[in-house]
């Protein structure tokens, strides 16, 4: 999966300015992921957890759709350095289809939800190519 170098910059420096609790946000495209938005956290812990302010991901699915790109996935960060995807991660994956990135140590790893995944029986690695 190709990632614009803006939104791979956006997602790392986000997660560096959050830790340490968990960033969180929305990536956009089509066939690549070319813009990344950072969301507040309303997780009741999040500095373990994350979840994405429902309001923006309303107003993320109306941006989206007006300007005729998707809504591809969401990303955060893990303040403790791992860019596997973890047990409560994986406890709160929908198979979507959508894309989870995971910011940590200044590395972004992609991740899709899939039956029967490697990794927690929920997720497959997903290759980024920084464009």
């Amino acid at each position: 999966m190709a990632i614009a170098s803006t939104a791979l910059v956006s997602i790392l420096d986000h997660a560096r300015r959050a830790t340490p609790a968990e960033a969180c946000g929305i990536v956009f495209g089509d066939a690549a992921i070319d813009a990344a938005e950072a969301a507040t956290n309303v997780a009741a812990h999040p500095e373990r957890a994350f979840e994405i302010d429902p309001a923006a991901l309303l107003r993320a699915h109306r941006s989206a759709r007006a300007a005729g790109r998707k809504v591809l996935g969401w990303y955060h960060s893990h303040p403790n350095g791992s860019t596997e995807p973890s047990a409560t991660d994986a406890a709160r994956a929908v198979e979507d289809g959508r894309l989870w990135l995971i910011a940590a140590g200044g590395i972004v790893a992609a991740w899709r939800v899939v039956a029967d995944g490697p990794v927690h029986g929920r997720f497959a690695a997903v290759a980024l190519v920084a464009t």
